[in-house]
This record gives C-alpha cells, sequence and structure tokens, in this order.
C-alpha cells in the first residue's frame, strides 16, 4: 500500500512539473494529445479543438494543452524518428487528412507490426494510390512523406484505372502486386459506381447458376424494381423472357401460360416445366 501512496504522490509531481511545459505532437481535430508522464500515456485535449495538424502545446494542467504554434520540420522530422517506419499505399480519404492505406509489403508489415492489415494514416499530404511513408505503431499512423523510391507510374496506372472504372478482379498491369489489388478493391468499394457494378455481378451469377441447375442459360437480365426481367434459353436453344421476383427467384410471369400457376415455381424448376411442357401449358 506504501509504494502504491508513493506512486500516485511521483505522478502527481510530475504531472504538476508538466504544467507549462511546451512539447511537440501531432493533432486531429476532435482528439487528445497523448503524452507519457511518469511512464503513464496521458491524454490531453487540444486548445483549440479544431486544430489539425503538427503543433508546439504547453501543458495548461494535467487534461488540457494549448497550442502556442505550429511544429517546423525540424521538430516535426525529430518526433517522427522516435516511430517505427512502414510503407503503405493510400487508398481513400476517410475525413480530411486521414486516409485509409494498405501496407506495400504484407510480409514486412507482419515482420514490424506482427499482423498485416489495412492502416489509418493521419495528416497526409498526397494523393490517391501514391506510396508514402508513415511512422507510428499498432494504435496510431502519421504521415512523413510520399516515398521517393516508389515507381510513379503505379499510382498513375492505379489512378487510370479507377477514372475507367475497371473492376478490381479485371486489374491488369505490369508489375502489379497483390497488395496494389488490396488498395483499390479498398478504394473501389466507396466509389458508388463499383458498388452497383459489383451488385449487377452478383445478380447475375445467382440467376445464372438456377438457370444452370435447371439446364438453361442466361442471355441478359433487366432490374425492374422488385422484380427481374430475365431473358434465357432452353437447352434446346428457346428463348424465353420471364419476371423472376428478387427475393427469393420466384416466377412472377413465366412468359408461357401456366394457368395461374406461375408462382409454383422458381427459376430454377421453370426451366424444367418450359421444356417438359404439354398441350395444357401451351399459350
Amino acid at each position: 500500500m506504501a509504494d502504491i501512496r508513493k506512486l500516485i504522490k511521483q505522478v502527481a509531481a510530475e504531472e504538476r512539473a508538466f504544467r507549462g511545459v511546451r512539447f511537440v505532437a501531432p493533432c486531429v481535430a476532435g482528439s487528445r494529445l497523448r503524452v507519457r508522464i511518469a511512464g503513464f500515456v496521458q491524454a490531453l485535449a487540444p486548445h483549440p479543438p479544431d486544430f489539425t495538424g503538427w503543433g508546439i502545446f504547453s501543458a495548461r494542467d494535467e487534461k488540457t494543452a494549448d497550442l502556442v504554434e505550429e511544429a517546423g520540420l525540424r521538430e516535426i522530422g525529430e518526433y517522427l524518428k522516435l516511430l517505427l517506419p512502414l510503407r503503405v499505399r493510400l487508398a481513400h480519404p476517410l475525413k480530411e487528412k486521414t486516409w485509409l492505406a494498405h501496407p506495400v509489403s504484407e510480409s514486412d508489415m507482419a515482420q514490424r507490426v506482427g499482423v498485416a492489415k489495412p492502416v489509418v494514416v493521419h495528416l497526409v499530404d498526397a494523393d490517391a494510390f501514391d506510396t508514402v511513408i508513415v511512422r507510428g505503431n499498432a494504435g496510431a499512423w502519421w504521415f512523413q512523406e510520399v516515398d521517393r523510391r516508389a515507381d510513379p507510374r503505379e499510382a498513375d496506372q492505379l489512378r487510370e484505372a479507377m477514372r475507367q472504372v475497371v473492376p478490381p478482379t479485371e486489374l491488369r498491369f505490369k508489375g502489379l502486386t497483390p497488395e496494389m489489388r488490396t488498395s483499390y478493391d479498398l478504394a473501389a468499394r466507396q466509389k458508388a459506381e463499383f458498388f452497383a457494378m459489383v451488385q449487377h455481378e452478383r445478380d447475375e451469377k445467382r440467376l445464372s447458376e438456377a438457370l444452370a441447375l435447371g439446364g438453361g442459360d442466361l442471355r441478359q437480365f433487366r432490374d425492374r424494381g422488385e422484380y427481374w426481367q430475365v431473358e434465357w434459353t432452353t437447352a434446346a436453344g428457346d428463348r424465353q423472357t420471364s419476371a423472376i421476383s428478387k427475393t427469393d427467384l420466384t416466377v412472377m410471369s413465366s412468359g408461357i401460360c401456366l394457368s395461374g400457376r406461375d408462382r409454383d415455381f422458381d427459376l430454377q424448376s421453370l426451366v424444367g416445366v418450359i421444356e417438359q411442357r404439354g398441350p395444357e401449358w401451351e399459350y
């Protein structure tokens, strides 16, 4: 118990001594500054609270720090030298100056950090798909600089593919790595046009598989709101057009006379019905 009281007094004394001390820290609007006092990490609320950037702060008390001035390149460099470096490729912005990025080398990140995964990078000053050097740890990563060793043509090709709305699965160019494709996929998921394309591919696969199980072949389909207008052929090559429910592939309108029994079938069973229909199913 005596040791605990002694530790508490020591921390309190160092907190008092820290008041008025100037220190360099990165800051994101709405977040807290992290400082180490008596071996413990403490969070200080920056003032003003909407400041984003590198600043020189002065501790007002154990809970608040005032911005004195923006930090210079030398101060920023000295701070970053204390942190672990990592090469990542920017994917897409999350908010002002904060981006989601993916490691340039998953194996390198796994060796350095223990896990390979996308990371959030703060105070970014670069463009989408640029390879950049960041520094930090498993908790927070800060932008240092654009990697001058990286081939700028890689980022250009990824940006051009994004403008052309090339699906991630169809991305092709010399030097493309799995990590590049992952970065591209992360960015593509944020684009409405890519989402629509992916959804269309999923719908097409669902309809194709249902028809194939019955022996049919999908030609094309159109979105009609609650249902799809599906054009398909039988194994014999007969063309059919049917209205199919999106929810469970129930037949809403078969395209032939089923004596009001259209909804008794789904798309898969409809193929067999049409191929084997007798006179009672004819128009």
